[in-house]
């Protein structure tokens, strides 16, 4: 008789962890030490290398009491064990802040040229959970370092297993960067329907990149139904080309948020059908603060539907809908809806087709605007006319201004008065973008005779403007030695060979001066020598009893 043999069992060990789950730990806890956050702005900021440090002690520490406790069970799964690693971590952590750097960090922020490239707000790791019934401010969960990788469902089980433990205090999650397939979402599902709850910063982007279509809408219909009835106050579902199908898909999620303050929908294909949609399902925006649509293609009729949204969003700050393909009608609605927006700080409208009659409804609008710091309206069309009356609405009503961005306009010398008052009615204005218009010298000279006497600017771009030698020069001398100024680029323009040695001499022993590697003295191949000189002499000339006044 054959030997029988009895059927063979498994168990699940969830510790020790992998090595390079210890890694990803350490790797964290370094980024939470060195950013400047909430923690560090209250405690102190780490440079990175003394982070790393402090990050491979506190992972190393709290890996040998979970192993010790580990060895306490032997018959267990070491859940228990990953649990205690967790807690002690983040309560290593949070006494390492605390106590603070050996040596005191300087936090510096780094910005982006042309606006903040990063979408998401940082919410970083304290060790609190919920207690009491009462959501505090915890743990981010991440998984979104490394390379772009599609995640199946071994991967995800192992991955989000962290979520699954029983007081975990995690209220922001991070899933950008990996492409869940079905069978991932469907190991996700559950955890997250766990633990929605306690969430309060949840973030999709980018989380079904390569996927047929038909698998990335079944993938957002089941993260949306897991999610519905959270209570969040941010959600980032950009870069997953939606559509009106992917924003349907996220009907569930979408329909149960009343308390969001953050929304971003970048990237994602927000066509009008889709705009429409979003305006449909989002029950309530009364306490948004932040709304985000750049790169769609919502076209004007998309517009109209986003401008019913912002309507709705009295407590609207920072408002981006660049590069969406809004024309007039779509910009006149967006213009008139955002006069609700009273507390409107940050506007960026940039790249779009709105022209003459939107710039003009806009300017109506900026009057009621009173608290805007930073505004970009480059690329509107919006030429001389537009651009006087949205440049005299902020002189008049919005002192506080410190960054205009108004660049590809196609002004002329003809609107150079309004900015030069600008630098009277604002007086915290640090950047003025105009570059790629057409204010040639003329323009170049009313500018700089404003700025002399302006003390807070730092930035100022006159690229590709048509400038000369004169205009050049007459820039030049207004900003240099200026306390506190950092940046004049006037590349790309039409200053001879002589202008430029002039300028340079200017600067000799500044590093505020930007290139000039693509200034073409052949830009203005109508102009001889001798009819440039003569122009120079006569705009010169102008220099010593240049009167500048606010336009009517």
């Amino acid at each position: 008789m054959a030997e029988e043999i009895a059927p063979r069992s498994f168990s699940i060990k969830l510790w020790p962890p992998s090595d390079n789950t210890r890694q990803v730990i350490v790797d964290r806890m370094t980024k939470n030490l060195s950013t400047e956050t909430f923690f560090s702005k209250k405690y102190a900021l780490f440079s990175k290398e003394e982070a790393h440090k402090e990050a491979a002690r506190i992972e190393e520490a709290g890996f040998k009491a979970s192993s010790e406790l580990f060895m306490k069970e032997p018959d267990g799964d070491g859940s228990s064990a990953v649990q205690f690693y967790a807690k002690e971590t983040s309560r290593l952590m949070i006494e390492t802040l605390k106590r603070g750097p050996t040596v005191p960090t300087k936090v510096e922020a780094e910005t982006n040229g042309d606006v903040e490239i990063q979408t998401q707000r940082e919410v970083e790791p304290a060790a609190i959970s919920a207690k009491n019934g009462t959501r505090e401010e915890g743990a981010v969960f991440d998984i979104s370092g490394g390379k772009r990788a599609f995640i199946e469902a071994e991967e995800a089980r192992e991955l989000l297993s962290p979520l699954g433990q029983t007081s975990n205090w995690y209220t922001k999650i991070i899933f950008s960067n990996r492409s869940f397939g079905i069978e991932a979402a469907r190991e996700a599902g559950p955890i997250l329907e766990s633990i929605k709850k306690q969430l309060l910063d949840v973030d999709l982007s980018d989380f079904v990149a390569g996927r047929p279509e038909e698998e990335a809408l079944e993938v957002m219909k089941i993260f949306s139904l897991a999610l519905e009835g959270s209570v969040l106050r941010y959600l980032n579902l950009s870069d997953n080309a939606m559509g009106e199908k992917g924003v349907r898909a996220f009907e569930a999620l979408l329909r149960s948020q009343e308390q969001l303050e953050e929304l971003y929908l970048m990237n994602d294909g927000i066509s009008e059908e889709a705009a429409k949609a979003l305006s449909e399902l989002i029950p309530s925006t009364d306490k948004l603060k932040v709304l985000h649509f750049h790169n769609n293609m919502t076209g004007d009729e998309g517009a109209v539907a986003i401008s019913e949204v912002v309507k709705k969003s009295p407590l609207l700050e920072n408002f981006r809908c660049s590069s969406t393909r809004v024309g007039t009608d779509g910009g006149i609605s967006l213009s008139e809806a955002l006069g609700a927006c009273v507390n409107m700080k940050k506007l960026d409208l940039r790249d779009n087709l709105f022209g003459v009659e939107a710039g003009l409804a806009l300017s109506k609008t900026i009057t009621k605007l009173t608290s805007l710091k930073e505004i970009y309206l480059s690329y509107l069309n919006l030429e001389d006319e537009g651009t006087k009356e949205i440049v005299n609405a902020l002189n008049s009503s919005v002192p506080g201004l410190e960054v205009l961005e108004i660049a590809g306009n196609e002004i002329t010398a003809a609107a150079a008065p309004v900015f030069a008052a600008l630098f009277g009615a604002a007086q915290n204005l640090k950047k003025l973008g105009l570059s790629e218009n057409e204010l040639k010298d003329e323009g170049a000279i009313v500018i700089a005779k404003a700025v002399e006497g302006q003390t807070g600017l730092k930035e100022l771009d006159l690229s590709s403007n048509l400038i000369q030698r004169a205009g050049a020069r007459a820039l030049a001398n207004a900003v240099v030695g200026k306390e506190g100024f950092e940046l004049l680029n006037i590349n790309g323009n039409a200053i001879s060979d002589e202008g430029l040695d002039e300028v340079k001499d200017i600067f000799k022993g500044s590093d505020v001066l930007g290139p000039l590697d693509e200034n073409d003295v052949d830009l203005l191949e109508e102009l001889d020598e001798e009819g440039e000189d003569g122009e120079e002499g006569e705009l010169e000339a102008k220099l010593g009893h240049l009167n500048v006044e606010s336009e009517d």
